[in-house]
This record gives C-alpha cells, sequence and structure tokens, in this order.
C-alpha cells in the first residue's frame, strides 16, 4: 500500500502492529483472571507498552521525514512534534 499520511510503513502493517498489542493487552487480562504471579503480568504490561511506544516513535519518525524535512516545518509544527515527545516522555 502506498504512503498515507506521510507513514513510512503501510496502513495494513501499522494495523498488524497494533492487533499484535491488541493481542498482548488480552493475554494480560486473561493472566490476571487466572491469578498468575503480579509481577509477570507488570512485565507482560511493559512490553504492551514498550510495544506501543515503538509503534508512536514509528510514526513520528515517519511524520518528522516526510512532513517535517527539507525546511518545510514551520515552527507550530515543529513545537507539535516537540509536544508530542515530551508527552510520550513525561509517563
Amino acid at each position: 500500500m502506498a504512503e498515507q499520511r506521510g507513514y513510512s510503513v503501510s496502513k495494513d502493517d501499522l494495523l498488524k502492529r497494533l492487533r499484535k498489542v491488541e493481542g498482548q493487552v488480552g493475554g494480560i487480562g486473561r493472566m490476571v483472571e487466572e491469578d498468575r504471579y503480579c509481577i509477570d503480568v507488570v512485565t507482560q504490561i511493559n512490553a504492551a507498552r514498550a510495544a506501543l511506544d515503538k509503534i508512536a516513535l514509528g510514526l513520528l519518525d515517519a511524520h518528522a521525514r516526510h512532513c517535517l524535512s527539507g525546511g518545510r516545518a514551520s515552527k507550530d509544527q515543529t513545537d507539535e512534534l516537540i509536544s508530542t515527545v515530551a508527552r510520550m516522555l513525561s509517563r
């Protein structure tokens, strides 16, 4: 599939990655239902969070390369990118 909104990955690939995270989260729910060891549950939560962060960083990378490269970025676009990264880092 062609690039969409500056995504360097196809929409299908992005959705595939998100479905994988959905599966991870579902697995975490099953772990809780089965009273699995708390540390194992937290480990899986961190893995799902890391997967989402990787997806988000990939999207931000594509955005920066496609929309902000070559001096085409306005101050508002640059501020928006920095604000988005700051929100990711603040949690």
